[in-house]
This record gives C-alpha cells, sequence and structure tokens, in this order.
C-alpha cells in the first residue's frame, strides 16, 4: 500500500471510531430519567395544564424531549393498549383487569416485564359559563341534569329570563367530560337534543361570548386567570416553578360568566374555586391520572416522577385545578 493511501486510511479509521465513540457517549447519555424522547398521549382536556408541566420539564432538563399528542381519552387508552405509548394522562385510572392484560401483552408481545403505575395528580371541577348578558347566576345539580338530559330546554323554565332556547356545548361528543356529565348526572343516559360539540375546548369558550343563549361545559383550569396570564415564555415559566417562593391559586376570568352550583340539599351555591373543590363545597368534579408502563430509569419515568412530586404539583394549582398532593400546599389555596 502507498503511504498516502495508507495514511488516508488510518485517518479514516480514526474518524469513524471517534464518530463511534460520540454516538456511544451520546446514547449512553440519552437514556435516564432527566434526558431523551419519549411520547406521551393526553386527554384534550386537560392540554392547557399539561403543556405548562412539559415546558417546564423541558427547561430544567435541556436533553429531554416530550412529544405530547392531545386526543380523547378513548384514544390515549388505546394507543397505551396498543403499546404505540408507555405514558398517558386520564380522567380514570387504569383497571386492575386492564393492568393484568397489559402486562401480559408486553411479555407476550416484546417479552419484557413492566412495572405498571399510575397516580392520581389532581382534580379538576366542570364548570359551567355562560354569556354575561345572561341573567342567570345559580343553578342545582338536578337542573343541570335536566338541561343535560333535554327536559329543560328554555332559560325561563328555570327562572324570569328573557333568553331563548338553551344551547349546551362541550368539546367533543366523544370526550371524557361528555362521558363525565352522562356517567354523574344522567346515571348513564346520553346526552339530549340540545347538547353540542363544539370542536374544542377553545370553541366552547368563543360561542358562548358571542352566543348569550350558550352554556358552555369545561374544565375550570380553562377559565382561571392563570390562563388570561398565559402569555408567559417558558423562561418565565419555568424560573417561577423552580424558584422557592410559593405559588398561589388562580382566580376565575371576568371574561364569561361563570355559574353557582348548589349541592343536593345545601342552601348555598358555589362557584368552583380551588378552595370550594378542596373542601367540598363545589359538586361537579372529576380525578385526573397519570399512568404509564415506563421504567423509572427513562425519561419518561423521569418525567412521571416530575409531575406526582413538588414542582409539578405547584404547576397543578398555578392552573387552576386541585393538586392531588394538596395537604403540602393546602396553606397556598387562596380564600373565596
Amino acid at each position: 500500500m502507498k503511504l498516502h493511501s495508507y495514511i488516508g486510511a488510518m485517518a479514516g479509521l480514526i474518524m469513524v471510531s471517534a464518530g463511534l465513540s460520540s454516538c456511544m457517549k451520546y446514547e449512553k447519555k440519552t437514556h435516564s430519567s432527566t434526558s431523551g424522547t419519549t411520547t406521551i398521549v393526553c386527554d384534550n382536556t386537560f392540554e392547557n395544564i399539561f403543556r405548562q408541566e412539559v415546558d417546564v420539564f423541558e427547561y430544567q432538563y435541556p436533553e429531554a424531549h416530550l412529544l405530547v399528542r392531545y386526543a380523547t381519552q378513548a384514544e390515549a387508552f388505546d394507543s397505551l393498549f396498543s403499546m404505540n405509548t408507555r405514558t398517558v394522562v386520564t380522567s380514570r385510572d387504569i383497571t386492575a383487569q386492564e393492568k393484568s392484560a397489559l402486562k401480559a401483552k408486553y411479555k407476550k408481545e416484546r417479552n419484557a416485564n413492566v412495572n405498571l403505575r399510575s397516580a392520581k395528580i389532581a382534580v379538576d371541577a366542570v364548570a359551567l359559563i355562560v354569556n354575561p348578558k345572561n341573567n342567570v347566576e345559580k343553578v342545582t345539580v338536578s337542573e343541570i341534569a335536566d338541561i343535560l338530559s333535554g327536559r329543560t330546554t328554555r332559560w325561563d323554565e328555570l327562572q324570569p329570563s328573557d333568553r331563548g332556547d338553551i344551547k349546551v356545548v362541550l368539546d367533543q361528543s366523544g370526550s371524557s367530560l361528555a362521558t363525565y356529565l352522562s356517567d354523574s348526572l344522567l346515571q348513564g343516559q346520553p346526552l339530549g337534543a340540545t347538547v353540542f360539540a363544539a370542536g374544542s375546548v377553545i370553541d366552547v369558550f368563543n360561542v358562548v361570548e358571542h352566543n348569550p343563549d350558550a352554556i358552555g361545559v369545561l374544565g375550570v383550569s380553562w377559565i382561571s386567570t392563570d390562563m388570561d396570564s398565559a402569555d408567559l415564555t417558558q423562561e418565565e415559566l419555568a424560573e417561577k416553578m423552580l424558584g422557592s417562593e410559593p405559588v398561589i391559586g388562580a382566580g376565575l376570568t371576568e371574561k364569561v360568566k361563570v355559574l353557582k352550583v348548589y349541592r343536593p340539599g345545601e342552601a348555598k351555591a358555589y362557584k368552583p374555586y380551588q378552595q370550594y373543590i378542596f373542601d367540598g363545597s363545589y359538586p361537579l368534579f372529576r380525578q385526573i391520572y397519570m399512568i404509564t408502563a415506563a421504567p423509572t430509569s427513562s425519561v419518561a419515568g423521569g418525567f412521571y416522577s416530575f409531575v406526582t412530586g413538588q414542582i409539578g404539583q405547584k404547576i397543578i394549582l398555578k392552573t387552576g385545578i386541585l393538586p392531588a398532593r394538596v395537604t403540602q400546599i393546602q396553606a397556598e389555596l387562596p380564600e373565596r
């Protein structure tokens, strides 16, 4: 072999070796609880909450990349059970039967043992909003059920009102919120003909703002004052959440009217403020769960620990809903 060819070959080998070494170091670096890439499917009714969790986590750990798809709850579970993703955020917990079936599927199809974990991360109040031109201020749980079933179709059937036919707007017909209303208020019966799907949570808000006869149903975090100040940069949000200062819970926006709701048998009605979710005064609420089949040493496992830990719970408090670890931050709940 000629000298220049030999030198060129050796140089090539050195470059390849260096490249392989670099790749090996990178690969090793990316597989940890704070670095790497993972996919998550989140119930889209919790999107505004979860985006903030992702922003702060990725800011704190720049080598972590969370690819989140916001979809219906049914789609989230389908993705988990088909093993297309290992982590989901939903309004119900995984059942013992589902856990056993998923573990068996991983064992059969991937020859892997999985440690399925789930945790309640928050309690979300279901809020009822109307246009400020609507003179209705309070409703009972039974009146809500009558509206959702179609038994009550006009505002003047509730109280003297110059408003016309009631139009109930939800995000999507197959959403977890629609399921909650059917299961919790209508004993499993379908929603009535006066209930419409707006297409998204933002569209629900827009319909109510422009239609005085509409009543919107959505998670309370979408109408909190936190949404009014949602223009914080990722850096500003992260610095606020990662700092030592306590976070005070959010109030409710004044862009729409938020109805007060009576608990059955109670003489006083309440709005869905965090304090009233905490003490049980507000009657319409549901749980939020995070479920993962990811190893604790993976970035998905690290994010699960983050959301269920102190910083993740501070972020939830900021959005206007109730963190699951409320006993540790109870003093920070606003008095309303």
